[in-house]
């Protein structure tokens, strides 16, 4: 595998609080890469880090080998980077179809004349806006709720929309930050499931942020494990699963993960 995603000696502090601590690592394409760690371990910052929310403190963040620290948000995500979120972030009042329109238009160039004066060209891109999303919608079996509000949908069929709308953005790397948050032990099987489909349809590099330790340990190649922002220990899940850092980090005490 050839590397897709590289940080060097990245650090992010808050003051005082150091959230992130010189952390190297590197992403393969096409894998699925698990970050665990106890709460507070600096996971979610690392991702607001790799997609532009948080500005590095020093470090380097290399995707396709090129430097992308201190880029805007929306820069990063044309460059192939999407994520979805811990807390789900549709825009509730909006429709399914609009949710996922939002992203694909984000990638369509259309200059504004053309887009207030409705000019064929601009009529031509919204035809292919909503054929487009429709066809994503339809394969995540969305297609008939398409109309509806998003935020009356489940909570299951929002985890997939929040899902679609990343993938309406052609991403070549996708940040999951605990999907199955909320999700009891048989929802999580069913998304791992889920995940590892949508992985392999779209030839994706995924990297996963969970704290259900029987997804997460099933569905990735390899792990990275974190504590207090420092990298304290990586391999393959059965590794990881047995390495005495770890068990500590998480049980601070003798015993055996899940």
């Amino acid at each position: 595998m050839s590397g897709l995603l590289e940080t060097r000696r990245l650090t992010r502090q808050f003051g005082g609080l150091r959230a992130i601590g010189d952390l190297s690592l590197s992403v393969n394409r096409g894998e699925i890469l698990g970050v665990i760690g106890p709460n507070g371990a600096g996971k979610t910052t690392l991702f607001n880090l790799l997609t532009g929310i948080y500005p590095p403190s020093s470090g380097e963040i290399l995707f396709e080998g090129l430097p992308i620290a201190g880029l805007r948000p929306s820069e990063i995500a044309r460059r192939g980077v999407a994520r979805t979120f811990q807390n789900i972030r549709l825009f509730r009042q909006l429709t399914v179809l609009e949710n996922v329109r939002i992203a694909y238009d984000s990638q369509i160039v259309c200059s504004p004349p053309d887009a207030l004066l409705s000019t064929p060209h601009a009529r031509l891109r919204e035809k292919e806006s909503i054929n487009a999303s429709m066809e994503l919608l339809e394969l995540f079996e969305l297609g008939s709720l398409a109309e509806n509000r998003a935020g009356d949908l489940s909570y299951g069929a929002q985890r997939r929309l929040e899902i679609v709308r990343a993938l309406a953005l052609d991403p070549k790397l996708l940040l999951l930050d605990e999907p199955a948050a909320g999700m009891n032990p048989s929802e999580a099987m069913q998304l791992t499931d889920f995940l590892r489909w949508v992985h392999g349809k779209f030839s994706l590099t995924i990297v996963l942020i969970e704290h259900h330790m029987q997804m997460v340990m099933a569905l990735s190649d390899r792990i990275e494990v974190l504590d207090f922002g420092v990298r304290i220990a990586g391999g393959k899940p059965d590794e990881v699963k047995g390495n005495p850092r770890v068990i500590e980090a998480y049980l601070g005490t003798e015993g055996e993960l899940p």
